[in-house]
């Protein structure tokens, strides 16, 4: 589902408030009820809200929304998020590059680079890598998730800890104010904490929207991290816990 700018609007409004009203969002866009009751419907069939009398709610952390979805959402702020972590990566160097949207992302930025070594478990990556004849892509083995094209299970974790490399990008389907990084799949966030512990240096990409989130896997915390890459760093308690740390923040603002 390709999200209008409208629905896009509602679904930040929804984060914020993790609820929106009909009433409200007629005010707010000047609309009539029967539209926005349409767009709350197209956004809950695609499983972004769940329906409740007079509005909607963020749906219950428990399940991941849709991989499409997840690509449609805040789309410019993932490309500018690719740019500034590639940015930090050099030539001829080493990298993880795990499951998620934003690491996409990332990897589109490095297609200008030169040289590198790449070991994803993301299919979606390594399609997007190929394309430069000067990078050699390592393609985890193991069970290979329809949904996403991620690869995951015992058989990865044991192939990833087999290397140590330069530079681990990873993402998280949720980043809380104490820096717990979370995420839905225990076996995807089995190879994630691998692909943390076999590089030197730790990248975590994700935007803002992912501190409006929760989910129920522990992935690790931000201690871990040496660089944290953000659009917007909105919680004042996770930037003291980062600072605490050590860890480098980038954000664009």
């Amino acid at each position: 589902m390709q999200l209008s700018l409208r629905q896009q609007q509602i679904m930040s409004l929804a984060r914020s408030a993790e609820r929106v009203l009909v009433d409200e969002l007629v005010t707010t866009f000047e609309l009539t009820p029967q539209t926005i009751r349409k767009d709350l419907n197209e956004l809950c069939e695609a499983g972004l809200l769940a329906r409740v009398h007079g509005g909607a709610l963020l749906p219950s952390g428990v399940a991941n929304v849709g991989y499409e979805q997840r690509r449609n959402m805040a789309s410019e702020e993932k490309r500018l998020l690719g740019e500034l972590c590639a940015a930090q990566i050099p030539n001829n160097s080493s990298l993880f590059i795990n499951i998620g949207t934003t690491t996409e992302a990332v990897a589109r930025a490095l297609l200008t680079h030169q040289n590198l070594m790449v070991i994803t478990n993301n299919l979606n990556v390594a399609n997007i890598l190929i394309q430069n004849p000067s990078f050699e892509i390592i393609i985890a083995g193991g069970v290979l998730r329809h949904t996403d094209g991620g690869v995951i299970g015992e058989a990865t974790v044991d192939f990833v800890k087999q290397f140590k490399l330069d530079y681990a990008v990873v993402g998280a389907s949720a980043l809380d104010e104490e820096g717990a990084l979370l995420d839905f799949d225990y076996r995807e966030v089995r190879v994630t904490q691998a692909i943390l512990s076999n590089a030197r240096e730790r990248f975590l990409v994700t935007d803002k929207t992912k501190l409006e989130r929760n989910a129920p896997v522990r992935v690790g915390h931000a201690s871990q991290l040496t660089g944290l890459f953000i659009d917007e760093l909105t919680r004042p308690k996770l930037a003291q816990v980062c600072a605490q740390h050590g860890v480098q923040v980038y954000s664009l603002v």
